[in-house]
């Protein structure tokens, strides 16, 4: 008899294991992270500035290096703002996501509060495109190429285009993972 208490206790074990696992799993599915993240859809790496405000004002941040075919969550929780502000550099093969959101940025790695007197402040002023999350609490922007160019057909970096940037697609994140249904 004593030796079968212990065998059972041990059958019991790796199901309290199990159990367990799966009660883990299924609250931290309920409790899903909002976020704010982009997806770089292309075939080459890409820079990424941010725009947006919150309590304290306006504040614009970069530089994220997202290698091509990868997302990075750029803010982390819920989104505090409706419309956030992207702008973007295809570091492989030259050209931006830009628009006409005017904010400041620089070349190095930044945190700019303020989007006033850009220049005088020794920063550049660039447009940013504007992203309307329609107040969700998680956003994903997706990068995308219009179609396979050659390098040499792309506009240099932080030239503006005279043709519209490559599209971008924004949608709120699945429901399930932070967003509404």
């Amino acid at each position: 008899m004593n030796l079968l208490l212990p065998i059972a206790a041990r059958r019991r074990t790796p199901l309290i294991a199990a159990i367990a696992a799966a009660l883990s799993l299924a609250l931290s599915a309920q409790t899903a992270r909002a976020d704010f993240r982009l997806c770089n859809n292309t075939g080459s790496r890409v820079g990424v500035a941010l725009g947006y405000k919150n309590a304290e004002g306006w504040t614009t941040e970069g530089w994220w290096n997202v290698p091509s075919r990868t997302c990075e969550t750029l803010l982390r929780g819920a989104l505090v703002a409706r419309y956030y502000y992207i702008y973007a550099v295809d570091y492989d093969r030259g050209g931006e996501w830009s628009g006409h959101a005017y904010m400041c940025s620089r070349e190095k790695e930044f945190t700019i509060r303020g989007t006033d007197n850009c220049l005088a402040r020794g920063f550049d002023r660039t447009g940013f495109f504007e992203v309307d999350t329609r107040e969700q609490r998680s956003w994903t922007v997706q990068l995308t190429d219009t179609a396979e160019q050659k390098p040499s057909s792309r506009k240099p970096a932080r030239t503006p285009p005279k043709t519209p940037h490559p599209p971008v697609t924004a949608r709120p994140a699945p429901a399930g993972k932070g967003g509404k249904p």
